[in-house]
């Protein structure tokens, strides 16, 4: 899964925001803030469901697209194709350990606690 642009993640935000399935036109509609064509927005949800970030279902003559996966799902599977392109064990271990040391004391929290959950886990 490659990381989103800028238009693709602006589109993403409101796939994720939708409580059900959305076409082009809702989306395209839900892009005030940028002046896009909605040959645009059709595009770029045509190459997220390439991608398979997008599942897209027939509605009629339209499609209507809804996330593969969840934001959170989608941030962790990036995170690991990181690490997995890190190299050998040593690199991703750096890399681990540099991401850490980057933490918010949120989020270190956030870490020890799911890791803490990990190690409980039947």
């Amino acid at each position: 899964m490659a990381q989103l642009g800028n238009l693709e993640r602006d589109v993403m935000e409101r796939v994720w925001a939708a409580p059900s399935p959305v076409t082009v036109r809702e989306v395209h509609e839900a892009l005030t803030e940028r002046d896009l064509a909605y040959t645009t927005v059709m595009t770029v949800l045509d190459r997220l469901a390439k991608k398979g970030i997008v599942n897209r279902v027939r509605d009629g003559r339209a499609y209507r697209y809804v996330a593969a996966a969840t934001k959170d799902q989608l941030v962790a599977d990036l995170m690991r194709e990181a690490l997995d392109g890190a190299g050998a064990e040593a690199e991703r271990t750096a890399a681990l350990v540099r991401f850490v040391d980057q933490a918010t004391p949120d989020e270190a929290a956030a870490i020890r606690k799911a890791l803490e959950e990990l190690e409980n886990k039947p």
